[in-house]
């Protein structure tokens, strides 16, 4: 067995490795950019190497460093996580170069399956089924286009050496595949410096269901089942679930043969994930093949009981696989959702900022949390945006189903928005509980999911004010002059909070009330409610709604409020005086730019008039495009950009005039 690894990544993969190799003995070495060295992944390991900048191509994508880091310390492995390195063939050969072992495959394999294109033709030649497409090396314009004219739209474009969604565009029609074209070849280029890509027949409502594979280098390969990852948006996983419902045994097994055939094609060894597309018909299409460990590869240790890390290691150290094909066992069913730093009513746009309160629900034999992040940390652009997954199992889909729901009600996050109380719609979902599954879901459901968070109602407003009226209390206990507990020394005891909804469309609230010997009285226009509640030093809010009892979780920075109720988080803001004149109008006559990044392109001049939706500007930001819309009807006044610029956050783009 391996002495020592040295991990090439960040985030929850770090530190996932980080806990099996310290259960296994080995000693740990973390690496670090400048942005994380304050990072979990860092805190938890053994030793600990600086290798760059913030930026990855400064440092977690740089072979040189990592190998130096290596070599510094002792390693005698390198484990490679998910994403940066963990495809480069040139990385596995530069750690055979310096004999340390890449926890992986040869680099014969990684280049083999490298590129979508080539890895299809490998494919082929192994007797492994296709979707029909156009997957040759001429990357002229028409000549992509020719062949989508002959394979018939709709058409995915996807990059042919990507992953994760990025460089993949669907034409619905040959009037916009030159668009789309181009748009997928950009973020290709600029995700995976290759702006090659394939197009592909669009399947109507496929599946996608991957097979997990391990091989050995000693001619032993398994599949350990499947997961299904139909719930998508932007071709980016949204849930995972293993075993994939309504399996028939037959068809897993003919999926499974034909993905370890995929593997021992070309000399697997290690953890891999074989992808494939499932038709309605029960037909199935290879896609690609992930030559590395899966985000999603907690739902399969859920129903083998194993540890995919370790198997990993022990691979790595010369071992023989731990078990036969005809030893696994699936048992139960799990489900991982994936906690982001996004807006899911503004079009999943990416979020930036710090965590000023975190709680996730406590894990048990029933439910995982895989994170990186701690309270007080915070989700930059430099990086992708996830903040943790979040696993459970239980025996059968449904129970399951309910873990899932019940931990999602239980995660807090505050400080920035996320997308929680959108998985909590998706887990609620009916069809979904039906697994009425494929990957246009979302889409599909769109209305039943957005908004992810609706507007504040009494009962939140109520809740809300009485935790904010309830901390002032504590901040001010030893000052008696500060206390907000209504003494007065004449008169009555009403008053008021100016709440702004921010998470529902920044509507702006008056919440009356009056003090009472052992609470407050709310009142609404159709409604005067008695509240009493106490609120924990951790933030638990438990409160007597006029006889009905709720229990809540409250979090306050300054004037920032989240509360957090039955899965969803409202975020609201405490003003000093109502602001209706602030907002409104003024706000709609401009369009800001949500995030950092750069302008892709201007679609729009002075003087033009839109319709509605009409696209304005096209931002890139965290290695995806990002389409600004109109969210109005009007003329454009001002553009504040031009392609190549390089915007912050909040940045005015675009001025509509004023309406006459």
């Amino acid at each position: 067995m391996l002495k020592s690894v040295l991990i090439a990544n960040r985030g929850e993969i770090a530190c996932r490795v980080i806990k099996t190799a310290k259960r296994l003995g080995l000693r740990t070495i973390a690496v670090y950019s400048d942005a994380d060295a304050d990072a979990l992944h860092v805190a938890l390991a053994d030793e600990a190497v600086r290798i760059g900048g913030p930026l990855a191509r400064d440092s977690y994508l740089k072979i040189d460093a990592v190998i130096q880091a290596a070599k510094q310390t002792g390693a005698q492995a390198i484990h490679p996580g998910y994403g940066f390195l963990s495809e480069n063939a040139k990385f596995a050969e530069a750690c055979a170069e310096a004999k340390i072992a890449f926890v992986g495959p040869p680099a014969s394999a990684i280049r083999a399956m490298g590129g979508k294109s080539e890895a299809k033709a490998l494919m082929a030649k192994a007797g492994v089924p296709l979707v029909p497409g156009y997957h040759g090396e001429d990357q002229d314009p028409a000549t992509l286009e020719a062949a989508a004219d002959k394979i018939g739209y709709p058409v995915l474009i996807k990059a042919s050496a990507g992953g994760g969604g990025k460089g993949m565009k669907v034409a619905e029609s040959k009037g916009e595949f030159r668009d789309q074209l181009a748009s997928a070849k950009r973020e290709a280029l600029n995700s995976f410096s290759d702006d090659r890509v394939l197009v592909e027949k669009y399947l109507a409502r496929p599946r996608h269901v991957e097979i997990q594979v391990f091989a050995d280098s000693h001619g032993n390969c398994v599949y350990l089942f499947e997961r299904d990852c139909s719930i998508q948006r932007r071709h980016q996983k949204v849930i995972e679930e293993a075993p994939a419902p309504g399996m028939t045994a037959a068809l897993r097994q003919r999926m499974g043969e034909a993905a370890v055939t995929a593997a021992k094609s070309i000399g697997y060894a290690g953890a891999g994930t074989v992808e494939f597309l499932l038709d309605v018909d029960g037909s199935f299409y290879f896609m690609e093949m992930n030559t590395r460990l899966q985000v999603e590869h907690p739902v399969t240790e859920f129903i083998t009981g194993l540890d995919l890390v370790e198997w990993q290691l022990r691979v790595a150290s010369g071992e023989k696989l731990p078990l036969a094909q005809d030893q696994l066992v699936l048992t139960g069913h799990a489900l991982e959702v994936r906690l982001y730093a996004e807006d899911p009513d503004r079009e999943f746009l990416p979020q930036t900022g710090r965590i000023s309160h975190l709680r996730f629900p406590t894990e048990n034999a029933h439910v995982r949390v895989d994170t990186g992040i701690t309270e007080g940390k915070a989700i930059s652009t430099y990086y992708d945006p996830m903040i943790a997954k979040l696993i459970v199992w239980d025996h059968d889909r449904d129970a399951a189903l309910a873990q899932l729901r019940r931990a999602l009600g239980e995660t807090e996050i505050a400080g920035l928005v996320t997308n929680t109380a959108f998985l909590m719609r998706l887990a609620a979902n009916k069809s979904f509980a039906k697994a009425e599954l494929d990957t246009g879901f979302i889409g599909r459901h769109e209305k039943e999911l957005l908004p992810s968070v609706p507007p504040a109602g009494d009962e939140v407003l109520m809740l809300a004010a009485t935790g904010l009226l309830l901390s002032e209390r504590t901040d001010s206990a030893d000052d008696p002059w500060s206390q907000r507990d209504g003494w007065r020394h004449y008169g009555g005891s009403q008053d008021h909070l100016n709440l702004i909804d921010v998470s529902g469309g920044q509507a702006i609230h008056k919440v009356v009330f009056d003090y009472a010997k052992d609470g407050f009285v709310f009142h609404f226009k159709k409604a005067t409610v008695a509240v009493k509640a106490t609120l924990s030093s951790e933030g638990r809010l438990i409160a007597d709604l006029g006889g009905r009892r709720l229990a809540a979780g409250f979090a306050r920075k300054d004037d920032d409020i989240t509360l957090f109720l039955d899965g969803v988080s409202y975020r609201l803001k405490q003003a000093p005086i109502a602001i209706e004149e602030e907002s409104g109008e003024a706000t709609a006559l401009k369009i800001t730019a949500p995030m950092p990044g750069r302008i892709i392109a201007v679609h729009v001049a002075a003087g033009t008039q839109v319709e509605k939706g009409a696209p304005l500007i096209v931002l890139e930001a965290m290695k995806m495009e990002h389409v600004l819309k109109a969210g109005h009807a009007g003329r454009i006044e001002t553009i504040g950009c031009k392609p190549g610029d390089q915007i912050r956050e909040g940045q005015e783009l675009v001025r509509f005039a004023a309406p006459a």
